[in-house]
């Protein structure tokens, strides 16, 4: 891609003051691109997410987003976080969940025209549109996913997280919710960092990977980060990557060679 960088890291660490996650990473992310955050858990994924959010302070070197320091509350990203509680018996319809991610964190129908036709227009886009007065807690976990990313795309945002979107869902509704978002991303020119353990719904649709292991991070081409010579490089420890006659993947070797599989 050629597009201008959305976001630069340059010997950029994260983590915690009495303990540095991952380092020396550096990086761009070109603006339209969908990226992969890759790697186990507890490597640091949702630390990256946290910064970008201005949620935490990199430890060291540089990171800027739309060219300055990121910042809370940045109107210009949507956020889909891992958890979103919600129980069977939450009443709240899924527009008045969308309507938040426009106007924060007051409930109530005090929804003005304008509120509720963005709401439905994000409802629309994700094709959600007839579920907008139904209860939260009624809804499967594929369409929860779909009304979370409505909430996140209401704003317009220019950048899109999605903290691990595909857990807890079958293979069928990983793959069509890995192509809505696609859709939805590349008709609107939003760039999107989604973090997932299982590659494979993902592989079609990827521009670049950011795959964080063992204190690090590469970033690159899938065909170029998703090697054996890489990730063993990455590990410091023998990786295999396999691919079957479908183009799946699974990388075998490594603490998390299940999450890479279907």
């Amino acid at each position: 891609m050629n597009s201008p960088s959305i976001i630069e890291a340059r010997d950029l660490a994260g983590g915690y003051t009495e303990k540095k996650v991952w380092q020396q990473a550096t990086f761009s992310i070109p603006r339209g691109a969908f990226v992969g955050v890759l790697g186990p858990n507890g490597a640091g994924k949702t630390t990256l997410f946290r910064l970008l959010l201005g949620l935490g302070t990199p430890l060291h070197g540089s990171l800027t987003i739309f060219g300055e320091a990121p910042k809370r509350g940045n109107i210009r990203i949507g956020y889909v976080p891992q958890r979103h509680p919600i129980d069977s018996d939450m009443r709240i319809e899924a527009l008045e969940l969308v309507r938040l991610g426009l106007s924060g964190t007051h409930w109530g129908w005090s929804m003005g025209t304008h509120d509720r036709a963005a709401a439905m227009e994000a409802l629309r886009s994700v094709g959600a549109e007839e579920l907008a007065d139904r209860p939260l807690g009624v809804l499967s976990g594929g369409e929860l996913q779909r009304i979370f990313l409505a909430e996140a795309l209401v704003g317009n945002p220019e950048l899109l997280l999605l903290d691990e979107p595909l857990a807890n869902l079958d293979i069928r509704r990983e793959s069509n919710l890995v192509q809505l978002i696609h859709d939805v991303v590349h008709a609107r020119g939003v760039t999107v960092l989604l973090i997932a353990h299982n590659i494979n719904p993902l592989l079609s649709v990827l521009d670049q990977v950011l795959y964080v292991a063992n204190g690090r991070v590469a970033s690159g081409d899938p065909q170029q980060i998703l090697t054996s010579q890489t990730l063993s490089d990455l590990y410091d420890t023998p990786i295999e990557v396999l691919r079957d006659s479908h183009g799946r993947i699974a990388i075998v070797g490594s603490e998390e060679s299940t999450h890479h599989h279907e």
